[in-house]
């Protein structure tokens, strides 16, 4: 990692690296290399043009003040409510509307394939809404009865 390096913020709130040859690259975007399974490992920080400006290889060697804008737009980015309990779908087949508890409240969201749902390691699903929005399930067998019956179905 290069460790001569500045974070801001500009007019409109985003982004601004300013590398260790002064280089100011607007509007980047910090995207981490394996966000479920190495949070705080390797994460790049990506221009707006879509190329790597900066590579960090620990998250946790970053400077405090830089690596609280970084945090804040992490969380942001990696918005994904865990599942709690699967109310009820509308039908056995996709697309469906799930009604669903998460640890952010009650919701639905329409699965459109089963290869929205994703195995993780460890009996953890990660599941895709429509709207891109990301629901975990840490544990499987962590859900009620009624939960797992329904999601079986899908996987």
């Amino acid at each position: 990692m290069d460790a001569d390096f500045q974070l801001e913020r500009d007019a409109f709130g985003r982004l601004v690296l300013i590398d260790a040859q002064g280089q100011r690259h607007e509007g980047v975007v910090p995207v981490r290399a394996f966000p479920l399974s190495a949070p705080d490992e390797g994460l790049s920080l990506v221009g707006a043009d879509g190329r790597e400006c900066l590579w960090v290889d620990r998250v946790d060697d970053v400077p405090a003040s830089a690596r609280a804008m970084l945090d804040a737009e992490l969380a942001a980015r990696d918005f994904a409510p865990t599942l709690l309990k699967l109310h009820k779908v509308s039908s056995f087949g996709v697309p469906s509307t799930w009604q669903v508890s998460t640890d952010r409240g009650e919701t639905s969201f329409v699965l459109k394939a089963e290869e929205d749902i994703r195995r993780l390691d460890g009996g953890a699903l990660l599941i895709a809404s429509a709207h891109g929005v990301q629901f975990r399930i840490p544990d499987v067998q962590a859900l009620d009865r009624g939960s797992r019956r329904l999601l079986e179905r899908f996987l």
